[in-house]
């Protein structure tokens, strides 16, 4: 399964990388990295909607992670990709807005890795 993950942090590649090192090494899971919400709509043109989910912050400068949500919900309808959002603040608004746009889950940061592996297993390849 690919998945784009698209974070203005740098350092959540790493993280994901030794997160997931077991998944990557038998090739279950491939990750791709994007850093603003214009990086992720390039990728998802450049590479023909590959991704399978995409994990976005909300929070980023520039487009947030809820327009690039619009964006993509609005743009790829078959096969919609599954979005999950990512974000340092649980806020109600910040929730209902992604939902609204069509996001497929809802995550906060500090992400708990278990949590998301065991997400991921429910996601159709």
């Amino acid at each position: 399964m690919k998945i784009l993950v698209v974070d203005d942090e740098k350092d959540i590649q790493a993280l994901f990388q030794q997160r997931f090192r077991k998944e990557i090494k038998e090739h279950a899971l491939e990750f791709a990295f994007a850093y603003s919400g214009e990086e992720a709509l390039a990728f998802m043109q450049q590479h023909n909607q590959e991704a399978v989910l995409i994990l976005s912050d909300i929070n980023m400068p520039g487009m947030s992670g809820l327009e690039l949500l619009k964006r993509i919900k609005e743009k790829y309808e078959k096969p919609p990709p599954v979005v999950m959002m990512i974000t340092a603040y649980g806020d109600s608004e910040n929730y209902s807005t992604a939902m609204q746009y069509g996001a497929d889950d809802f995550l906060t940061k500090p992400l708990d890795f278990a949590i998301l592996k065991e997400k991921l297993k429910s996601i159709p390849l």
